[in-house]
């Protein structure tokens, strides 16, 4: 998840914080609670929630914690607490995005597990979505972070 998804959740968290705290209250100790059970695992810095850029961190964050429920998902009812908020991938329900603004074949897909669980590469792939990256890189400009993330580390900070 990139910088403009984590400040859409930071965004979300404070409306939360005032409208419903005590759906804020619970999204936190669910986000807390994830960070717990899978930050040892996380290939980035756990102060700050953003993923390291080598080559090496990069792999090992394509199978970090896919397995996991999302943070911001009730487990009684499966609603998103932050669906006005939500970010990107799951805002268009999870097809594929070419990852950080490239649009060559070589480039990460990134896509919501759950919704293609058992896929193959090549059927990920036909699902691709085109997003309009120069609109993303102009507002990227504009943040005083840009690096990447997950939604429990976006809840939290």
């Amino acid at each position: 998840m990139g910088p403009l998804d984590a400040l859409r959740l930071r965004t979300g968290m404070s409306a939360l914080r005032t409208t419903d705290p005590a759906l804020a209250d619970a999204i936190e100790r669910r986000a807390q609670a994830w960070v717990a059970e899978h930050g040892a695992e996380f290939p980035g810095d756990l102060e700050s929630g953003i993923l390291r850029s080598s080559a090496a961190d990069q792999e090992r964050f394509d199978e970090f914690a896919n397995e996991a429920a999302c943070p911001a998902l009730d487990p009684v009812t499966g609603l998103c607490g932050v669906y006005a908020w939500r970010p990107m991938t799951c805002r268009v329900f999870g097809p594929p995005v070419r990852m950080e603004g490239a649009s060559g074949e070589d480039t990460p897909l990134g896509h919501c597990e759950l919704c293609f669980h058992g896929a193959s590469a090549e059927e990920i792939a036909a699902c691709e979505m085109a997003v309009p990256h120069e609109l993303e890189a102009e507002l990227l400009a504009g943040l005083p972070s840009n690096g990447d993330t997950v939604v429990a580390f976006a809840l939290l900070r």
